[in-house]
């Protein structure tokens, strides 16, 4: 036997099982931690990774899942955001939602549609990847808020069978947070999420370091002044629940930033509880109206100055509570508003680079922007020439059915974008190390 085997041995072997099986990313003292070291990760969203694993076509379906979980992990990217689950079926606001849905009807749960988000997580761990899951949404293309609104009664059905005018949407999802019963049913689908047990690892969601943070809803808003009291205590309640049902994982909102509560004391004060372990902004130019109309180019100055403005304001209050501050989505379209998958990316690349630069700038004067997640990954999906919007049955990329497909999706094609994360990732490494931030293959 080896000279002082059985210890030996011993040593190699959880040396061995800890580098196999990494640590649950926590949040302490502004930063997030994994493996014992700072965590800083590059993202993306890939919203609906767990509804291609429910396709066993190798080309569309888990293969494509694969394929392109790959290509992350060679690209550096460590984490993707994803849908816990979809509600309802049939139009909403007059467009056919994500699907298959997680709970079809009230309080009905799905089993099937679980092994999507299994296989999710399962070849995620395989990479040392994370996810972060939004267990509802406050927008309609997945259901959301609005649908557990039409199973109490509260939104007419005609509403989902054509457009619903924006001020409309706002009255109706305000209803929300003093909806007890659409509270309840909410918070069923949180528990069957969080307490599901994975049939390919058979772990438990709550108990795998796959799974990095849960996410109230994505964008939940007010959406009105008078929702604001209920709003701010479903907030700090659904952490609070979560909290309790895992006590492993960090929790957050999964807000814009200021521009999704309309006040900034509003949003310091849903992250301030000790439940929430950090903040998310999320950063859109086109929606918000930083440039006019296609005018990508002639307004890029303005975006560049109220995006670092925006970035500033945030990064303070984060530093306030010292918890860890990450952009979870940002996005810009392709050079002059074009759908086009073959059209240049030249401004969404001066704009990525001034957000990752930041990203950059944290870690180098260790500070609180631990994270960056661009919206949206669209991999090897391919927007249909000659069609606009999304039809049941194409394939799902970036860009959700509600929105132009293309318009802000990343294809696997998009070469000069690709080229610059890969240089960012790497000038990450020399400064954070590879434990920090991920590894490019």
């Amino acid at each position: 036997m080896h000279k002082g085997g059985p210890v030996f041995f011993c040593v190699v072997f959880l040396s061995f099982f800890a580098t196999a099986q990494p640590s649950f990313v926590t949040a302490r003292g502004g930063h997030f931690y994994r493996d014992g070291v700072p965590f800083y990760y590059a993202g993306t969203n890939y919203w609906y990774g767990g509804l291609l694993a429910l396709n066993e076509d190798e080309k569309m379906g888990i293969g494509r899942l694969r394929q392109e979980l790959d290509f992350l992990q060679r690209n550096g990217i460590t984490n993707v955001r994803v849908l816990g689950g979809a509600e309802g079926s049939g139009l909403i606001n007059g467009v056919n939602r994500v699907g298959p849905p997680l709970q079809p009807r009230e309080g009905v749960f799905d089993p099937q549609i679980f092994k999507g988000m299994d296989a999710l997580l399962a070849e995620l761990g395989k990479r040392h990847m994370t996810a972060v899951i939004y267990l509802s949404n406050n927008w309609n293309w997945s259901g959301g808020f609005l649908q557990y609104l039409r199973w109490n009664g509260l939104v007419p059905d005609a509403a989902f069978n054509e457009p619903i005018a924006w001020s409309d949407l706002g009255a109706y999802t305000s209803q929300f947070y003093n909806c007890a019963r659409c509270v309840t049913d909410y918070t069923n689908q949180v528990r069957r999420i969080i307490t599901h047990t994975n049939a390919l690892t058979h772990k438990r969601y709550s108990e795998d370091p796959a799974v990095m943070a849960w996410e109230i809803a994505n964008e939940p808003r007010p959406m009105s002044g008078a929702a604001v009291p209920s709003y701010r205590t479903f907030i700090s309640a659904t952490a609070a629940l979560i909290k309790k049902l895992d006590t492993h994982h960090l929790v957050t909102t999964g807000t814009e930033g200021y521009m999704s509560t309309d006040n900034v004391d509003l949003y310091r004060d849903i992250h301030r509880a000790s439940q929430v372990d950090y903040l998310t902004i999320h950063i859109w130019p086109k929606n918000w109206s930083w440039f006019t109309g296609a005018d990508i180019a002639g307004g890029m100055d303005s975006v560049i100055s109220k995006t670092i403005a925006y970035l500033a304001v945030h990064k303070k209050m984060a530093l306030a509570l010292n918890k860890p501050l990450v952009i979870e989505e940002f996005g810009l379209p392709r050079d002059g508003h074009s759908y086009d998958i073959d059209s240049p990316t030249t401004y969404r690349d001066r704009y990525y680079q001034l957000l990752f630069s930041q990203w950059l700038k944290s870690q180098q004067s260790n500070d609180v922007l631990a994270g960056v997640n661009f919206w949206a990954f669209g991999g090897i999906a391919r927007p249909v020439k000659g069609q606009t919007m999304w039809k049941k049955g194409d394939p799902y990329m970036g860009d959700p059915p509600m929105e132009e497909q293309g318009l802000n999706s990343v294809f696997i094609s998009d070469s000069s974008t690709w080229d610059l994360i890969r240089s960012v990732i790497r000038q990450s490494k020399r400064i954070s190390g590879p434990g920090a931030t991920g590894s490019i293959h």
